[in-house]
């Protein structure tokens, strides 16, 4: 659907189709820009491994951090090549700043090469030393790399969830105190079947535990 059916669809459902709009096409885009976020993040739906400008890092000898795409908010898995010829690349683990400092005393300061990662809200940071013309290859789920905003735009998800995302825009409409539509209940309403379609949004800490990949052993116990 284009950005100008999802408007027509909200008009419909808000009852919301004589000018002047309760709420305008300006206000009603912004909404339905935020309900594709929301909708990427609650059910992972645009994974990206392809399109160079998210997923590679060239690394830099000395250099520890490097900043994610800003549209990257979850890495599936990375894998460092030696070379741009390197068709042998290591899988590289992503773990805690916790489990670094139990398990590898000392690997602030490291001379090994690059065998783990971890990954803030908006960096990725090497642990190890970095070889000359290295990279990081990234898989990971992203947000929307473009806003809608001309009549003709589409929504970056697939067509089958467009029209849910009007369920969004009706929920931020009834839930404006200040406007002639403010309608608790249907908000309420609206809100409960994006929900229902596309899962609940994920705290902060789960998505901390997420990106971190602590490895796991088994322990023999001996008796």
């Amino acid at each position: 659907m284009q950005l100008k059916h999802l408007i027509e669809a909200f008009r419909t459902d808000a009852k919301d189709n004589v000018k002047p709009y309760l709420w305008d096409d300006a206000l009603v885009t912004r909404w339905l820009n935020e309900a594709q976020e929301q909708a990427t993040v609650r059910s992972r739906l645009l994974l990206e491994d392809s399109n160079d400008e998210v997923c590679r890092i060239d690394l830099q000898p000395g250099v520890k951090t490097y900043p994610l795409h800003e549209s990257l908010y979850e890495i599936a898995s990375v894998r460092l090549y030696a070379s741009d010829t390197d068709s042998c690349p290591r899988l590289l683990p992503i773990v805690s700043r916790e489990w670094l400092d139990d398990n590898v005393p000392g690997w602030r300061n490291t001379q090994s090469p690059v065998q783990w990662l971890m990954q803030g809200e908006t960096t990725l940071r090497v642990v190890g030393t970095v070889q000359a013309g290295s990279r990081l290859q990234l898989e990971g789920y992203r947000l929307p790399l473009c806003c809608m905003k001309h009549e003709h735009d589409q929504p970056e998800i697939h067509r089958a969830s467009h029209v849910q995302l009007v369920h969004w825009a009706l929920h931020k409409a009834f839930s404006q105190p200040d406007a002639d539509g403010f309608d608790p209940t249907r908000s309420v309403i609206a809100e409960t079947a994006f929900t229902h379609y596309f899962g609940h949004q994920p705290d902060s800490d789960l998505r901390r535990q997420t990106r971190e990949d602590t490895p796991h052993t088994t322990m023999l116990m001996l008796p």
